[in-house]
């Protein structure tokens, strides 16, 4: 007894030091979220969104767990400011409205309003990961105001496979852990490893990482901080229907990039993406796992560049 209780006196300062280290990261973050971005009211709800560069316009859509500020990084680190960007926070995520009983279509709906109140007439879009049944259905639902699409290791289709089942226990799990402002700063901070193997990417890919993939891995990581005004978007990411064989009704030209190795965003979606859009390019990469945007950056900015310009006037 004395032995734990001299743990528990020598603890304290350190929980204390952690106490004052968590107030202030976090007041930084959710400073860092509240006065980048302007909303908008639509017929679906409020939609925050921020835009940046210039030239062709493209539709920058970010996975769970992010907001504008993650399609913000999505967009410099692969679209690049010689483009028009435009980032919305998709539903539920920071300061853009979730209602019981939306749906990925009613997301690709608040895209097209958000792009009339910007009197943008037509974008490239680009999506990563859960950011993909949106862009998907927008493509879809509104054919003439998309001039390409690019899916970066996207969610497509639903499947009851066991494989698909252990990678929806990591999304169950990523679920519970942003429900919570000081859990997930905890992880992020003491547990990365983890952190990055429960997003998807496998021991191999995340010993192989270099400098400058780790810091824009942790920047990602980092970037959803707070998580807690995220987590009724990552909760509706996890529950809402996948468009599933609807896709085969897309029109515009489709840049599917995929990593065989993500154990997130299984390498089956772009097999099906592949097999399913008529107008479709697959770029199969072997190794990145579902962290594939830092492992292969500059090889995946060319792709979506080039992709972007051969179809703008599409």
């Amino acid at each position: 007894m004395p032995f734990l209780r001299w743990i528990a006196v020598a603890s304290f300062p350190l929980l204390v030091v952690a106490a004052a280290v968590y107030v202030r990261d976090i007041g930084r973050a959710y400073d860092r979220v509240a006065g980048r971005s302007r909303v908008i009211a639509t017929p679906d709800g409020n939609v925050e969104f921020t835009q940046g560069g210039s030239g062709p316009a493209v539709l920058v859509v970010h996975g769970s767990g992010g907001g504008y500020d993650q399609g913000e990084l999505i967009a410099r680190a692969v679209v690049g400011d010689e483009f028009h960007w435009v980032a919305p926070s998709r539903f539920g995520y920071l300061r853009s409205t979730f209602r019981e009983g939306a749906t990925f279509d009613d997301q690709a709906h608040a895209y097209a309003h958000l792009l009339d109140h910007l009197g943008i007439e037509k974008v490239a879009v680009v999506a990563l990961s859960h950011g993909g049944p949106s862009a998907l259905l927008f493509a879809l639902l509104h054919p003439d105001r998309v001039s390409s699409l690019t899916l970066i290791s996207c969610g497509v289709a639903s499947s009851s496979d066991p494989v698909q089942a252990q990678a929806n226990r990591k999304g169950d799990l990523l679920t519970t852990i942003f429900r919570h402002d000081p859990l997930y700063w905890g992880i992020s901070r003491a547990l990365k490893g983890p952190l990055m193997k429960l997003m998807g990417a496998d021991s191999d890919v995340i010993a192989g990482l270099v400098p400058d993939q780790i810091r824009l891995v942790e920047q990602v990581i980092d970037s959803m901080n707070p998580v807690a005004p995220r987590s009724a978007g990552v909760a509706f990411d996890n529950r809402a229907a996948m468009p599933n064989e609807r896709i085969a009704g897309i029109r515009a030209p489709t840049l599917v990039i995929h990593a065989t190795d993500d154990t997130l965003q299984l390498y089956r979606n772009a097999e099906f993406a592949a097999a399913t859009i008529p107008a479709v390019r697959l770029s199969r990469f072997e190794r990145g796992g579902h962290l594939l945007v830092a492992v292969e950056q500059p090889t995946i900015r060319a792709l979506v560049q080039g992709f972007i310009v051969a179809h703008a006037d599409e």
